[in-house]
């Protein structure tokens, strides 16, 4: 029960602290679209980018040895839909296909990013 606690601690801090660095970024680069107005694809690949890079780089630093490609997984898919939710808050909620993709997407990715952590650390 405690490895339990501890595997969810360690989701639910990444999911947050990756979920606050995407809402931040993609807020910067809010400013950056009304100053150039890029493309919508230009946009859609930058949001996908960020939104992977943060659970990429918070699941290496967060999510610790047992399980770690589905501890990163899971984190990364509740990243996204903490996202989700607070950017359907604010500007009402669009599900695409797409967003399947990004599931998938930010679950590699914070699988990945868990492995590399684990590699990477000495404990």
């Amino acid at each position: 029960m405690e490895t339990f606690k501890k595997a969810v601690k360690e989701c639910g801090l990444t999911a947050a602290l990756s979920a606050a660095f995407s809402l931040f970024a993609l807020a910067l680069f809010a400013v950056f679209v009304r100053a150039y107005a890029p493309s919508d694809t230009t946009i859609a690949i930058v949001d996908r980018i960020i939104l992977s890079l943060g659970v990429f780089v918070f699941s290496l630093i967060f999510i610790r040895r047992e399980r770690a490609l589905f501890k990163g997984a899971a984190a990364g898919v509740l990243s996204l839909l903490l996202t989700t939710v607070i950017f359907g808050c604010i500007g009402g909620f669009h599900f695409t296909p797409m967003f399947l993709l990004e599931l998938l997407l930010v679950a590699v990715f914070g699988g990945l990013g868990a492995l590399l952590g684990v590699k990477l650390r000495k404990e």
